[in-house]
C-alpha cells in the first residue's frame, strides 16, 4: 500500500513539474511580429504589355502603337553588392515595420529597366514638320496607320537608369510552416506574404528622338499600383530570403525626352516582375 502511494506521488510530482516546465519555457522569437524592423535588397526581372507611346513637342505629334519593349538583364553580377555600382543592375530595396503580427507598412524602390524593341515595325500616326535644317526632318510628313520600322536614327526609347518605381506597401504574412513539419521555427520559418502598393514614377529616359538631344536626367513622370504575392524563408529569426511575384499597372503622363521642355512623350503600360531578395529582420 505504501509502495503504490508513493508511486502515484513521484508520478504526481513528475506530471506537475513536466507542466510548470511547458508553461515556463520561452516564447520563441518568431512567434510573434509585432514591432519588427524590417531591410531587403535583391534583383528582378520583368515583362511588359505593350503600349501606345505619343511624342510631341514643337513641329510634330505622333503616336507609335502598340510599341514591344523588354528589360535589360545583367546576370549574376557582383555589381549586386559594389556600393559603387549596385545601383547598375534591375534591382529591388525595401524596409519597413510590422504594425501587428500579421500586417506590416514598408517602402521600397524598384529599379526596373525598360527598353523598346529596336528595329521593330510599328504603326504611326500623327504628322512631323521640322524645320528643314533639323537632322529630323528627313522624316517629314503625315502619317496615318504607316508601317514604321523604330530605326535608331529616328527613335531611341529607353527608361534604362532606370524604370523608377517609388513606393509604399501594404502586406500580410501568415507562418506557414507547420505545413512542412518544421517545430523550431527560431532556426528555420516558412512564411507567405501578400500585398498590394502604389507609388511615383521616377525615371531617368534616356531617348534619341529625331536627332534631338537626349534629356537624360531624373523626372517624375506619372504613378503606378501593384499588387503582390511571395515566399518568404526566415533563417536563425533574423536573416531571410524571399521571392515574390509583383504585377501592376505604370501611367506616365509626363515624360521628358529631350533638352527642349516643349518636348514630351506619355505611355501607359502593365508589368510583371520576378524578384529575388535577402534581408534581415529585427525587433526595435
Amino acid at each position: 500500500m505504501f509502495k503504490n502511494s508513493l508511486a502515484a506521488l513521484v508520478l504526481l510530482l513528475s506530471l506537475h513539474t513536466h507542466a510548470q516546465e511547458t508553461t515556463d519555457a520561452p516564447e520563441r522569437y518568431t512567434a510573434h511580429n509585432k514591432g519588427k524592423f524590417f531591410v531587403s535588397w535583391g534583383g528582378n526581372r520583368e515583362s511588359y504589355s505593350r503600349s501606345d507611346v505619343r511624342f510631341w513637342g514643337d513641329n510634330y505629334d505622333f503616336t507609335v502603337y502598340d510599341m514591344e519593349a523588354h528589360d535589360k538583364p545583367k546576370g549574376y553580377q557582383i555589381d549586386y553588392v559594389n556600393p559603387a555600382r549596385m545601383t547598375i543592375p534591375q534591382t529591388n530595396f525595401r524596409m519597413g515595420y510590422f504594425i501587428n503580427d500579421h500586417y506590416s507598412i514598408s517602402v521600397g524602390w524598384d529599379h526596373m529597366k525598360y527598353v523598346m524593341t529596336q528595329d521593330q515595325i510599328a504603326t504611326l500616326n500623327g504628322f512631323i514638320n521640322l524645320d528643314a535644317s533639323e537632322e529630323g526632318a528627313i522624316f517629314n510628313g503625315n502619317y496615318n496607320d504607316a508601317a514604321i520600322p523604330m530605326t535608331k536614327d529616328f527613335l531611341q526609347y529607353e527608361h534604362t537608369d532606370g524604370l523608377n518605381y517609388v513606393n509604399t506597401e501594404f502586406s500580410r504574412t501568415d507562418d506557414i510552416s507547420k505545413l512542412f513539419k518544421i517545430g523550431n521555427t527560431d532556426k528555420i520559418q516558412v512564411n507567405v506574404t501578400e500585398g498590394v502598393g502604389a507609388g511615383i514614377l521616377f525615371p531617368k529616359t534616356n531617348t534619341t528622338l529625331l536627332g534631338k538631344e537626349r534629356h537624360d536626367a531624373f523626372h517624375v513622370s506619372g504613378y503606378g499600383a501593384s499588387l503582390k504575392a511571395g515566399l518568404n524563408i526566415t533563417f536563425f529569426k533574423h536573416f531571410y530570403l524571399q521571392g515574390e511575384i509583383k504585377g501592376g499597372y505604370i501611367n506616365m503622363p509626363d515624360i521628358r525626352t529631350t533638352q527642349s521642355a516643349s518636348d514630351h512623350a506619355s505611355q501607359h503600360f502593365l508589368f510583371l516582375q520576378r524578384i529575388i531578395s535577402v534581408g534581415g529582420i529585427f525587433r526595435v
